[in-house]
């Protein structure tokens, strides 16, 4: 009996000594491992043996992102409006020793120190950019807690601004900004709507008046144009009126004269001139109150025959 209690006591031994001695770190995790009291060596994944006794695993981290929230605080802008932010912190350790020996709690002092840095963000901006620079003011953070933790092993991969809280009056003032803005915005687009439509009414007023110019211009071209070539109708037909009334003229003068070469045709000729020269001589006693007398009136048979020598002379004369 003695010697079975006695074996089970050796079995338990041998299984705590092996727990002991043995450690096997999981995927992503690092073990870090002080031996009598001092830093020894860092375990990645997989199986380790440990000095019984002597080797202790310290510390254990994970090398996965750390999601972390950052508590709800109140910070003033730079226009003097209190508003209350809360955010979200990611971090990973990239250097297990540093993280266990360089700060107590890394995730604590990281909280704090992207609390206090967004205090001072926020501190140098007016209320407006805070909504508008989420972007600017996350990087901020990032880049300032970065540095601060560079020496606790701790890699500051983001920082998000998750919700940003206002007072109620200022909330209400904000709304009637936007309603006013909204407002305005709206008479703004009314009015330049009305004055497309009257760029649009001119430009149209312009193109018809334009169009009408040119169809007057078009019509009074035709206009001209039919006036020319009325004016050039009415040329050619009064040249060919005085043409036809030439040859006419003519004819009745080749007329005359073949009549007077026949016979008895000189004492034609004689009496319509003798008839002729009376009859003026009497149109002229009528009309005027005055009457001028050639010399030798009483001589017309003299004036006959005068005229019929001018005649003769005309009739020798070549055509």
């Amino acid at each position: 009996m003695a010697g079975l209690i006695i074996s089970a006591l050796i079995a338990l031994g041998v299984i705590v000594l092996l727990f002991m001695v043995i450690r096997i770190v999981p995927q992503r995790q690092v073990y870090v491992v002080e031996r009598l009291g001092r830093y020894q060596t860092s375990l990645e994944a997989g199986l380790h043996f440990l000095m019984p006794f002597i080797d202790r695993v310290a510390y254990k981290h994970s090398q996965k992102e750390i999601v972390r929230d950052v508590p709800r605080q109140s910070c003033i802008t730079k226009d003097n409006i209190e508003v209350s932010i809360d955010g979200v912190m990611y971090l990973q350790v990239i250097d297990p020793k540093a993280a266990s020996y360089g700060v107590d709690d890394y995730v604590m002092a990281a909280q704090q120190l992207a609390q206090t840095t967004l205090r001072s963000v926020i501190g140098k901006i007016d209320l407006d950019k805070t909504f508008e620079e989420r972007g600017e003011i996350n990087m901020e953070v990032v880049r300032a807690v970065d540095e601060a933790a560079q020496p606790w092993g701790v890699k500051v991969l983001r920082y998000e601004v998750a919700d940003i809280n206002l007072p109620v009056s200022i909330k209400d003032a904000m709304e009637k900004q936007v309603r006013a803005e909204r407002e305005r915005r709206a008479v703004v687009a009314e009015s330049e709507g009305e004055r497309q439509a009257a760029i649009n009414r001119s430009e149209g007023d312009r193109q018809a008046a334009i169009n009408r110019s040119e169809g007057e211009k078009q019509e009074m071209i035709n206009i001209s144009e039919g006036e020319k070539m009325k004016q050039i109708n009415e040329a050619e037909g009064r040249a060919k009126q005085i043409e036809l009334v030439a040859l006419a003229t003519a004819k009745g003068l080749n007329m005359v004269a073949r009549a007077v070469k026949e016979e008895g045709g000189e004492e034609a000729v004689s009496l319509r001139i003798a008839e002729q020269y009376v009859a003026a001589f009497e149109k002229v006693a009528k009309e005027s109150t005055t009457l001028l007398l050639p010399q030798g009136l009483s001589d017309i048979g003299g004036a006959v025959a005068g005229l019929q020598k001018v005649l003769k002379t005309v009739e020798k004369t070549p055509a």
